[in-house]
């Protein structure tokens, strides 16, 4: 099947229908030891980012200290268990996305919300960088009514820094979280294992403002 346009999202109706099947998931994380399908330490919260290629977003997320698991894969979308060349069609709605284990003792959702602002452009809408498609689309899944309230109230403050900066406006969605899929493995922690491998983070050089307004 052909790709859809890369600049629309496909409607539900005409998104592939995926499988029961999910995909295999290593045990532990490459670089972390971690378990990368939990059990998570009590306390623990997860937050769940896209921004454009997972491997380069993956590692900016596990290299911050209090982040107890990463792991890429598909979200935001329709397709069931989708794979990496389903995403790519466009034809399941899905935004590659990572999943990020964090202990909010250690590092707040907010420090979260700074790195995902700050390392890639927000405005580009249905793209990153040279990574066109609405798999590559800006988006911030959140896990709970206070999460998406904290990420609408970093969105709205990073907005105006853009704007004093000329950018255009953030394209970024805030959404609920659904389901996440795990990608393939060998997606999981890529640029560990392929340290010459491509990373297309950018970002617009813009500081995310800290002390976002919207709790602790």
């Amino acid at each position: 099947m052909a790709p859809l346009a890369p600049s629309h999202l496909v409607p539900p109706d005409q998104a592939l229908p995926g499988r029961d099947t999910p995909m295999p998931v290593p045990a532990r994380h490459h670089v972390l030891g971690t378990p990368m399908e939990g059990p998570w330490p009590d306390g623990h919260a997860v937050a769940v980012f896209g921004m454009g290629c997972f491997w380069g977003a993956e590692r900016l997320f596990w290299s911050m200290e209090g982040v107890f698991c990463t792991a890429v894969g598909y979200a935001g979308g329709y397709t069931k268990n989708p794979t990496y060349r389903e995403v790519c069609t466009g034809r399941t709605g899905h935004a590659e996305v990572v999943r990020v284990v964090f202990d909010p003792a250690r590092i707040a959702y907010e420090a979260l919300l700074a790195a995902f602002w700050e390392n890639h452009d927000p405005t580009q809408g249905m793209r990153q960088g040279n990574d066109v498609g609405t798999q590559y689309r800006s988006i911030v899944l959140a896990t709970d009514d206070d999460q998406r309230a904290r990420a609408l109230a970093s969105k709205e403050a990073y907005a105006e820094r853009l704007a004093a900066a000329g950018y255009g406006p953030v394209t970024t969605t805030v959404e609920p979280l659904s389901v996440f899929y795990f990608a393939e493995p060998e997606h999981q922690q890529y640029l560990a294992k392929h340290p010459g491998g491509y990373c297309g983070l950018g970002g617009t050089g813009v500081s995310c403002p800290v002390g976002l307004g919207v709790g602790g």
